[in-house]
């Protein structure tokens, strides 16, 4: 009986241990997230304003914000291919406790920058270099926080689970609108865009102090300590982007295909909208911002729900139906914003979101799947933040410029619907993986290399 005892105890023990794990990378994520949306938000309503030189065309300032914005998708890449490396050698947790301070020291020195009309063009200057040190932070914590759960995660319920994190970021998102509503809905115009936006960033010191503190109480996965002695005992094995781009670049060209459309609509729900509504149909801020407090809070109920829908109909299916919804959605949302009428555009942003949520919540399993564990940081990291240079950071840029060039939706509408033709052709070619074991993956890794270099090795226990 006593042996007995331990067993009837660890599947509660499991689950104690797996929901720390979720909190303490959602945490992580929340913050992250809030801060780098603080700064999209921010792009259209404050830095436009006092951050680049007058300019007769409204639409000129936002798209230069906009561009700053990009900034931090060109970084994206660099932070997921340096913290890939040294996650993949060291571990997830040590990375992504480094990429909290980081993306937290960069937003509050943000809240300190003077503006342009005290020091001209180097506001703009600094303004970029932080945004920089913000979006290297930011590409090195998606992968990391998506794999510390998916790790942990059971091979039948790896699709719930290692969504969590991903509803994590419209929690950000709404903490962020929140902010700028609230200090938009108290302060005079000329007091929120003189110091009341400054206050959102500081505020970042708190949420940082948290959510590293979260991620202090939580280790790496047991397969992760595991891939890591392995590497540590064989001199062939090696980890890092490189590695993953020798043995697995179809793989990463079909993570890469996967995030296209996904983080192109993204932008254009949550970004490009308040341009639209605010300087296209000359609609109140503080509506808008308040409009999409709600669609958040819908993201957010909506993600763990599909991710747990991946676990029962599977991977492909979920992703297929967000694809194909996506292409149409321009064509119905833009009518709808048309109208004027907020309880109309409420539902088109929300219908954009959970339109979203069918190809965001399957990505932390899809991708985790996909990959080894010794140079799974690395690939979805890779897979998942390339993309993001030609598609979400040029997403509202190419979208204002359209319409400012065409003076109408259609063409914006009909962007989409391409990106969405590119993501359709990587959805078709993913194996479904539902239910499959990551000690698998790294089997099939594993006889690979065996055969590579003539050597054998055992079988390693779950």
């Amino acid at each position: 009986m006593a042996s007995a005892t331990p067993t009837a105890q660890n599947p509660r023990s499991k689950d104690s241990g797996l929901r720390r794990v979720v909190t303490a990378s959602m945490a992580g994520t929340v913050v992250e997230w809030y801060e780098f949306f603080l700064f999209a938000t921010a792009a259209t309503l404050v830095f436009n304003l006092i951050m680049f030189p007058p300019a007769d065309n409204p639409y000129t300032p936002v798209i230069q914000a906009f561009l700053t914005y990009a900034v931090g998708f060109v970084a994206r890449p660099l932070g997921g291919i340096v913290f890939g490396h040294f996650g993949d050698k060291y571990g997830r947790k040590k990375l992504l406790q480094l990429a909290i301070i980081l993306v937290g020291v960069a937003t509050f020195l943000m809240g300190c920058l003077p503006t342009y009309d005290q020091i001209g063009i180097w506001a703009t200057v600094l303004l970029v270099v932080l945004r920089f040190a913000q979006g290297f932070a930011v590409g090195g914590e998606w992968g990391g926080g998506v794999l510390l759960v998916a790790e942990h995660s059971p091979d039948h319920s790896r699709g719930f689970w290692a969504s969590w994190p991903q509803a994590a970021v419209p929690i950000g998102n709404l903490l962020a609108t929140i902010v700028l509503l609230v200090l938009n809905s108290v302060l005079s115009a000329e007091d929120f865009l003189s110091w009341g936006w400054r206050i959102g960033f500081w505020l970042s010191v708190v949420i940082v102090a948290i959510g590293y503190y979260v991620r202090t109480r939580i280790t790496d996965a047991p397969i992760f300590e595991q891939s890591k002695q392995e590497v540590a005992q064989r001199p062939e094995v090696r980890v890092g982007v490189f590695e993953v781009l020798r043995r697995y670049p179809r793989l990463v060209i079909t993570a890469m295909g996967l995030r296209f459309a996904e983080n192109i609509m993204y932008y254009l729900v949550v970004t490009f909208s308040i341009t639209y509504l605010k300087l296209a149909l000359e609609m109140d801020t503080t509506a808008i911002l308040s409009w999409l407090v709600i669609a958040h809070i819908v993201h957010m109920i909506v993600v763990p729900l599909l991710g747990g829908l991946t676990d029962r109909i599977g991977r492909r299916p979920v992703y297929m139906i967000g694809t194909i919804l996506a292409a149409g959605w321009g064509f119905i949302a833009f009518p709808m914003f048309n109208t004027k009428e907020p309880l109309i555009i409420i539902l088109a942003i929300c219908l954009g979101l959970v339109i979203h949520g069918f190809m965001y919540a399957p990505q932390p399993s899809i991708m985790s799947e996909m990959f080894p564990t010794r140079m799974r940081y690395s690939g979805v990291s890779l897979g998942y933040q390339v993309t993001s240079i030609v598609a979400g950071s040029l997403a509202p840029v190419i979208a204002t410029a359209l319409l400012q060039g065409f003076g109408s939706w259609v063409p914006i509408a009909i962007y989409l619907a391409i990106a969405a033709a590119i993501t359709f052709v990587a959805v078709i070619s993913l194996r479904e993986t539902r239910g499959i074991s990551l000690h698998d993956v790294d089997e099939v890794d594993r006889a690979r290399l065996d055969e590579e270099t003539g050597t054998v090795t055992v079988a390693r226990t779950r």
